[in-house]
């Protein structure tokens, strides 16, 4: 029976013909004994954009901050280009952390644009990302590198993705802050082994990966993901996904499930965390269902959180 270091090694000669990534994805295969699980340490974080009911969309900074504070998280994940002092001062207030901070303009302006005008915005927009996160004290950014799209390639949002990141790099090592790649549903770095071979061609350590367990399960498996991505996962965001509602309601129906209840395997997904030696930020980015109140829901996914870990 083949072991997972020689699966993974056959895979990226097979795959993608390379020696050197299939060396570099077996040596991230996870080497170390899986650590006890009480030996797990993590910070629980919240993405601040999932927070945006009806109620909540009327509530302050501040008061949002003591929100999550109160449901027992540690931290959470904002945009870019908010009101530093607000941000500041209700970290002050209730001893939340800002572990990542998402660039506000990968989408709609992004990196692998035909025009020239607009890749200068979204370079801006990360240059701003990584300035924020240098104020509140976060290590990452979470960027979204391009999209492909019927007018934008595959090897020119490689290309352009690549060398609009190159440029953001001296700044990022200035501020000591890590720019931080996303899988996400942007038809682009589709496999892990293409994921490794893309960060490691900045040859720079403020480029690494922020890992999404849920955007992989539609059409993979999160724990080979961490397992080949090893060390260049500085983040995790935990999201749930299922398949079955999936194929009854459509791709994105798939993720309005609770965490723990849909297709990913979480025992496993942490197994291979303490593999590659991860203990870091989980931080939720999950679907908030309407029959439950801001209050009940965030104390619910701290709960949730704490189960993951332990299993």
């Amino acid at each position: 029976m083949q072991t997972r270091r020689s699966f993974i090694g056959n895979a990226a000669l097979g795959v993608l013909a390379s020696s050197a990534l299939a060396k570099a994805a077996a040596q991230s295969a996870g080497k170390a004994a899986p650590a006890p699980q009480n030996a797990r340490r993590y910070q629980k974080a919240f993405m601040w954009a999932t927070l945006r009911s009806k109620t909540s969309e009327k509530l302050s900074v501040l008061e949002k901050f003591r929100l999550l504070a109160a449901a027992g998280f540690d931290g959470v994940e904002v945009p870019s280009a908010m009101d530093q002092a607000e941000i500041l001062a209700a970290k002050k207030e209730t001893s939340l952390k800002v572990p990542s901070i998402v660039v506000a303009t990968h989408w709609l302006k992004p990196l692998t644009d035909p025009s020239a005008s607009v890749r200068e915005v979204g370079l801006e927009g990360l240059r701003q990302a990584l300035r924020d996160a240098h104020a509140y004290g976060a290590s990452s950014v979470l960027l979204v590198p391009g999209k492909v799209t019927k007018e934008v390639s595959y090897a020119d949002a490689y290309t352009r993705s690549q060398e609009e990141i190159a440029k953001a790099i001296p700044l990022a090592e200035s501020l000591g802050v890590v720019i931080a790649v996303e899988n996400v549903w942007n038809q682009f770095l589709l496999s892990p082994l293409e994921a490794v071979r893309y960060v490691d061609s900045f040859r720079s350590p403020w480029v690494r990966w922020h890992f999404d367990v849920g955007n992989v399960v539609n059409f993979g498996y999160p724990e080979q993901w961490i397992r080949i991505l090893g060390h260049r996962i500085v983040k995790i965001h935990v999201k749930e996904y299922s398949r079955k509602i999936r194929d009854e309601h459509g791709p994105y129906a798939g993720f309005k499930i609770d965490l723990m209840e849909g297709d990913s395997d979480w025992p496993a997904v942490m197994r291979a965390l303490d593999q590659v030696g991860y203990s870091g930020w989980l931080i939720t980015e999950q679907y908030h269902p309407p029959t439950m109140d801001d209050a009940t829901w965030l104390k619910h996914l701290s709960a949730k959180l704490d189960a993951i870990i332990a299993v």
